[in-house]
């Protein structure tokens, strides 16, 4: 697949999603992403989406809040519209049907391999901030240790810190107390 592929495709799925106003959160319509992933006709799209909420409810995921059932009114042949299921579809749901859908089909292999990628990107820089975590608070503990030994300095404490000598240090003032 080549790269401009991608990118357009991705540029489609994007510009097909909304925001709800109340929590911000990012949302598909099915029927709108349908013919993106490769389906013609709503039954089979409807398969793959039912799988999706399965694999959703069989990994204790609240398929309800991924899955969320709306109805909308779809333009027929004839011309005129009448009222039809849908679904709002968060992006992990979108993920689903990606992954349940029909592998056969280009635009889902695509799908497959898009949210692939992405995870693996989430997954980087998630252990990237983790690491970059750690290195700031090894340098904070650095920097605490460091005023800690200026302070016993200053205040004229003799030897090194570490466990053994403190148990050393300890057992000589419970003899001069003795």
């Amino acid at each position: 697949m080549e790269r401009f592929d991608i990118e357009e495709r991705k540029l489609t799925l994007d510009d097909l999603a909304h925001v709800d106003e109340e929590s911000g959160v990012e949302y598909w319509y099915a029927r709108d992403i349908m013919g993106f992933l490769g389906y013609a006709q709503w039954r089979n799209f409807e398969a793959a989406v039912k799988k999706a909420m399965i694999s959703a409810e069989s990994s204790k995921t609240a398929g309800e809040h991924h899955f969320a059932g709306v109805s909308k009114m779809v333009r027929l042949g004839s011309g005129s519209e009448r009222e039809a299921k849908d679904y709002k579809l968060t992006r992990y749901a979108c993920y689903l049907i990606a992954q349940n859908g029909d592998p056969r089909k280009e635009e889902i292999a695509f799908a497959q391999s898009y949210f692939a990628l992405q995870t693996r990107k989430q997954e980087l820089i998630e252990e990237r901030m983790a690491e970059l975590n750690r290195l700031a608070l090894r340098g904070r503990l650095t920097e605490t240790e460091k005023e800690f030994s200026r302070i016993a300095y200053e205040r004229g404490a003799k030897g090194s810190f570490a466990p053994e000598d403190r148990r050393a240090s300890s057992a000589n003032v419970d003899e001069s107390r003795a």
